[in-house]
């Protein structure tokens, strides 16, 4: 306790109405230790010890700092709190290039830029049309990966796919439903709705030929029985390059359904980078398959199975909820009624009545009443 010894020293015996402010803190909350300065014997302070030098007395001060206090800082109590453990990147190892590389890549093209007259002449005349294809492409290439992990994290996707361990999803995967009229995109937590998921969308992303990747959908929140388990909606693998026609459809693809009265449903696209060729005869699904039994599928067991082989890659979803369309999945593909959730609200409570109720309406005594006379609906 010597910083403190010190600042009592040198400052002296705060006034009594200091005190007095201390003595209604404890009442308001009892303290959970010893309260800073405690021991210190304010009345005779010439009595406590001295230093001779500020040497001496940063080294003791520093000791006693670095001792554990069991009241909570200003810090702790304004910093998020962070995870008792860190989480695990289960994703593709990537390493940064060098700052000096970025820095000589953007004065390269701030110097062509200047020297562009065409470019500056549109811009003068507030004619200069921005490339928005190229500014995706630069976004997908630089910050877009973990942008995408952000939201994920936001819609807690982690954590209900891989147990909390996370990935930056490095290889853009880009996934569309097209009819005759209309392309509705999948990003990243954008709404579509059942009917326009209804077909099979298509999908593309970048890849080497050589290379062996496998497709997933699956429904996080679809399950009517178990809010643990997921739905499997769709599952190529073995897919070569990014031709996903060649590859092997272990699951056929299913339209969503979501339950009425369930809220919005996560529907995550996931795509793995294999290693090599994996056999994957155990989770086969017969072609048609409309059994949800079949279907009822655990995105973080089916990696721990094959996570030797392959590492999660490229991540997008969508939201979607029930629409008049998912009454004929229901009956027509699952062959079954359909199962509607409504929120049953609990009786109205009333407490316990007074004999000489004070500032209550005229027809108190009708929440009271045994009959089921009907009171009009005032209450």
């Amino acid at each position: 306790m010597a910083a403190p010894v010190l600042r009592a020293v040198l400052y002296g015996i705060r006034s009594s109405r200091s005190f007095s402010g201390s003595a209604v803190l404890c009442k308001l909350g009892v303290p959970l230790g010893s309260m800073p300065n405690e021991d210190i014997d304010v009345s005779n302070l010439e009595a406590l010890e001295k230093y001779r030098s500020f040497t001496r007395y940063w080294e003791v001060a520093e000791k006693e700092n670095k001792k554990p206090n069991w009241w909570q800082t200003y810090k702790k109590c304004s910093s998020p709190k962070q995870d008792a453990e860190a989480k695990i990147d289960i994703g593709l190892p990537y390493s940064l290039p060098p700052r000096t590389n970025k820095l000589k890549e953007r004065k390269a093209v701030m110097k062509q830029n200047s020297n562009n007259v065409e470019l500056e002449r549109a811009s003068r005349l507030r004619s200069l049309m921005v490339p928005l294809d190229d500014v995706r492409a630069e976004w997908e290439r630089t910050s877009g990966p973990y942008h995408k992990q952000r939201i994920a994290e936001h819609y807690g996707l982690y954590r209900d796919l891989f147990d909390g361990a996370t990935f930056i999803p490095r290889v853009s995967l880009r996934v569309e439903y097209q009819d005759e009229e209309h392309v509705v995109p999948v990003y990243h937590g954008n709404l579509v709705t059942p009917t326009e998921a209804f077909t099979l969308p298509e999908v593309s992303f970048e890849a080497d030929e050589e290379s062996l990747w496998t497709l997933l959908l699956t429904n996080l929140d679809g399950h009517l029985r178990d809010s643990n388990l997921e739905y499997v909606h769709w599952l190529v693998t073995n897919i070569p390059g990014n031709r996903i026609e060649d590859g092997k459809e272990i699951c056929h693809y299913f339209p969503p359904f979501p339950a009425k009265g369930t809220g919005y449903h996560r529907y995550v696209f996931l795509l793995f980078k294999q290693v090599q060729p994996i056999d994957f005869t155990e989770d086969v699904r017969p072609s048609p398959c409309h059994s949800l039994k079949m279907r009822t599928f655990k995105t973080f067991d089916f990696y721990k199975k094959h996570q030797s082989d392959m590492t999660p890659a490229g991540l997008a979803f969508f939201q979607c909820q029930w629409e008049d369309s998912v009454t004929q999945v229901f009956h027509q593909l699952l062959n079954m009624k359909e199962p509607v959730f409504d929120f049953v609200r609990p009786p109205k409570y009333h407490s316990p009545q007074k004999k000489f109720p004070h500032l209550q309406p005229l027809r108190y005594l009708d929440r009271y009443r045994d009959s089921n006379e009907p009171t009009y609906g005032i209450y």
